[in-house]
């Protein structure tokens, strides 16, 4: 009897993964092609103390790899982030870009484009290490009318499925911009909430950029060049990234009236209009490293609203954060980092 009843049980069980398999092919192939490009680099990713005993390895990296290993210690006692083996080897991109992610939103409106995937829940981009792939995928969302962005980003959080390995591209960062990044990515790896990207992203960049301050001050000082240097560019970031929402908001108004005296037509020119005028005022704003945002100009006449959507996703919620933080934690930042871990259940 109870081998029959295992039989059967079996037997359903193979069912039900060909019936997936069968409906969802194209998420189980795509889920196959990422968990692959995982694999390779946690394979291909070297100790951090085998790449501090390689005598060909430039010391001036060597010290940014002791710096890591002095951030990942910091996030656990300071600021009560998950421990873990993330950080702790090194793959060699041999300069070359790794991930892309895609993300896509409507033309006249801020409606992002939205995949669903298991675990994750539903996230408004979607990541490939392929860049073949991730041009098919681009081509796709134009051909169904979307504006798309793509990005290549510094590191990624698989939020525990895998050791994330340092990338070699990452220590030709700042020590600032280095521990920014990767208190990011491991406030990812100790907090992800199901569905809600827009707070994991904005958490993190609060939590990495406060974060990243504490380090730098304990590290060097604050009267150290490591610390002046990330502030000014922080400030930089906040001028930029200020005058982006507020653009975004211009746009949306814009879309606001389509329907209402507005032809489609008629707000796709001036949604034009309108993206020249936002990207010639960028040269008007008082940036201390100016040249580092020229790049953002082609970006945004490409990518449309998928480049506001960006800055939404990452940078909204910063200022509701820090009031927080700092009112009701009076600036204490693992206690409020405590509070949010418990208030919020994660992945």
């Amino acid at each position: 009897m109870l081998k029959n009843t295992l039989k059967l049980f079996f037997n359903c069980l193979l069912l039900a993964l060909f019936t997936f398999l069968l409906v969802e092919y194209k998420l189980t192939i795509y889920g196959l092609q990422q968990g692959k490009g995982q694999l390779q680099l946690v394979m291909g990713a070297k100790p951090v103390e085998e790449i501090l005993n390689d005598k060909t390895f430039p010391d001036s990296l060597k010290q940014k790899l002791r710096l890591i290993t002095d951030i990942r210690k910091f996030t656990i006692e300071e600021l009560g982030m998950n421990e873990s083996e993330n950080y702790t080897s090194v793959y060699d991109q041999k300069g070359q870009s790794l991930l892309f992610n895609v993300s896509a939103c409507e033309p006249y409106s801020f409606t992002p484009k939205e995949w669903s995937f298991p675990f994750l829940g539903t996230v408004p981009y979607k990541g490939f290490f392929d860049k073949t792939e991730a041009q098919k995928e681009i081509l796709k969302l134009k051909m169904q009318g979307y504006d798309v962005d793509v990005y290549s980003p510094s590191g990624w959080s698989t939020l525990g499925w895998f050791n994330d390995p340092i990338l070699s591209n990452m220590l030709k960062q700042s020590e600032g911009s280095l521990s920014d990044l990767i208190i990011h990515e491991l406030t990812h790896g100790t907090l992800f909430v199901k569905n809600d990207v827009d707070f994991n992203e904005n958490l993190a960049n609060f939590i990495g950029d406060k974060g990243a301050e504490l380090f730098l001050i304990q590290k060097f000082g604050k009267d150290s060049k490591e610390y002046i240097d990330y502030e000014q560019d922080k400030n930089d970031q906040k001028i930029f990234t200020d005058y982006i929402l507020k653009s975004k908001e211009r746009l949306d108004s814009l879309y606001q009236l389509m329907g209402r005296g507005n032809s489609e037509e008629t707000t796709k020119i001036k949604k034009k209009a309108l993206i020249m005028e936002i990207v010639l005022g960028i040269n008007k704003l008082p940036l201390y490293k100016k040249k580092n945002y020229f790049k953002y100009t082609l970006q945004a006449f490409a990518e449309g609203n998928a480049f506001f959507m960006a800055f939404e996703r990452y940078d909204s919620q910063y200022e509701i954060f820090e009031k927080e933080y700092k009112e009701k934690f009076d600036s204490d930042l693992k206690k409020y980092f405590e509070y949010l871990k418990g208030k919020h259940p994660s992945l």
